[in-house]
């Protein structure tokens, strides 16, 4: 069943494991009509393809999230399935839909993975580490470009091949950052007995990643090993700013931390 429940000027969409909270400036009321009506059949729509998109590129979706989670994935070296953006792709889907309507500033948190639209104005968005508790703030402008912010790591939901405890990205799009987070806080790793490692498909039988190991824990590292894995994930993340696909990277580990951004963007 779906819930909808409107507090002050924000709206809260939940249905099975999708939770969405919606904020809009602008013709609020019509926004979260659209919204209300879309969300109505995510979870369905992406259910049919399941088995599809938790496969290894290509696919040929059907939906249009799943068709956005196809286009983020896409083009990568490294091992990803459609999954690895579903998050960011449900909010990519649901803000377009309040797009239709006038809006000067509207975004879609699907847990932590946020679609943003700016005509105007200003978003505020926090870099956490592993325990959530707050580093620091960026904010995004309206000519920055960047229409989705996404983390993933340790401290995330999902299952992580590294040990980075969080690693932001900002992107073009939610589903764009919902990928590049997934992959650099892959890179941010190392070998050592220090990290412990289980394969995914033991922790959840129904992950993408299989028989792929896992980290489900990092004992306290030297700060040559702390340095050593960021700087990997740094310059991972290097590279796909240099291709375009992320606006910005902060990466986190054992309080030490990279940023890879736009001189634009306000220090985090």
């Amino acid at each position: 069943m779906i819930a909808a429940q409107i507090s002050g000027n924000r709206l809260h969409l939940q249905h099975g494991p999708i939770d969405l909270i919606i904020g809009v400036e602008g013709e609020r009321e019509a926004a979260f009509e659209v919204a209300r009506e879309r969300f109505s059949t995510v979870l369905e729509e992406l259910v049919l393809e399941l088995p599809t998109l938790r496969r290894a590129m290509p696919v040929s979706p059907k939906g249009f999230i799943a068709q956005r989670m196809m286009r983020a994935a896409s083009g990568y070296s490294e091992f990803v399935t459609p999954m690895a953006a579903v998050a960011g792709a449900v909010a990519d889907e649901v803000l377009a839909s309040m797009k239709t309507q006038i809006v000067s500033k509207a975004y879609v948190n699907n847990g932590g993975d946020i679609a943003i639209y700016l005509r105007e104005g200003s978003y505020d968005v926090g870099v956490a580490g592993l325990d959530l508790s707050a580093l620091g703030r960026v904010t995004v402008k309206a000519n920055d470009g960047v229409g989705g912010i996404a983390s993933s790591g340790r401290a995330g939901r999902s299952l992580s091949l590294g040990i980075a405890d969080n690693v932001t990205v900002l992107a073009r799009c939610a589903a764009d950052a919902d990928v590049a987070a997934t992959l650099i806080a892959n890179r941010v790793d190392l070998q050592t007995s220090k990290v412990t490692r289980e394969r995914a498909c033991n922790l959840d039988p129904d992950s993408d990643l299989g028989e792929r190991l896992v980290v489900t824990g990092c004992d306290s590292l030297s700060l040559n090993q702390i340095e050593s894995a960021l700087e990997r994930g740094a310059s991972f993340a290097h590279d796909l700013f240099l291709k375009g696909r992320i606006q910005a990277a902060f990466l986190v580990l054992q309080g030490q931390s990279r940023v890879v951004r736009m001189k634009e963007l306000a220090d985090a």
